[in-house]
């Protein structure tokens, strides 16, 4: 059932989270304000839907993603814990958006599929969702330049041994040492 000050009851947002970083947090809370029920889609939940794309090739590769979906899956949950949000509003499920057509296994297609846009992959994705038939509200739109944090750089900046801890929230900050990220990184760098 819909609450009233939010405008739709179930909506759907996605991402790969390698690492979850504030701007994600902005990004996950913005969709949050517009419904009642936030489903969190995880994508490249495993290396068989992470698939190449060649409008954004980078994220294909095993150093953009060196954490599993279970550890993502902790991550997200801590951090939207953190942020005041409780369990009963929000899922979170692996999200094969590399292979459409396997969305419906996952979430409501009903829903409302919530997007932001930065470049081609962006524009992927919505033509991905458009196919399916799915409502879309597209968060924002802007250049890649305005996007802010990427995950990339924080990966860049554990392995060189940079502060990084600032750009992410402290739940995610103590995981990611816990599951020594850095090492992780150096090592799937090295390989």
């Amino acid at each position: 059932m819909r609450n009233s000050k939010h405008k739709y009851e179930t909506g759907v947002i996605h991402g790969r989270f390698q690492v979850l970083h504030n701007d994600h947090i902005k990004y996950l809370l913005a969709g949050k304000e517009l419904c009642s029920h936030l489903i969190i889609g995880i994508t490249n939940p495993d290396p068989s839907f992470t698939k190449d794309s060649e409008a954004n090739p980078h994220r294909s590769t095993p150093l953009a993603n060196p954490l599993t979906y279970y550890e993502r899956y902790v991550m997200v949950q801590a951090a939207l814990l953190e942020q005041g949000l409780s369990l009963s509003e929000f899922s979170i499920v692996p999200f094969p958006i590399n292979v459409p057509e396997l969305i419906q296994y996952y979430v409501p297609m009903d829903a409302i599929f919530f997007l932001t846009i930065y470049d081609n992959w962006g524009r992927q994705k919505k033509e991905y969702f458009n196919a399916l038939g799915l409502k879309i509200y597209v968060l924002w739109e802007v250049p890649l330049e305005k996007k802010g944090l990427s995950s990339n750089d924080i990966r860049e900046f554990m392995i060189k041994e940079e502060a990084w801890e600032h750009l992410v929230p402290n739940s995610v900050a103590k995981f990611l040492k816990e599951w020594d990220i850095a090492q992780r990184l150096k090592e799937i760098g090295s390989k």
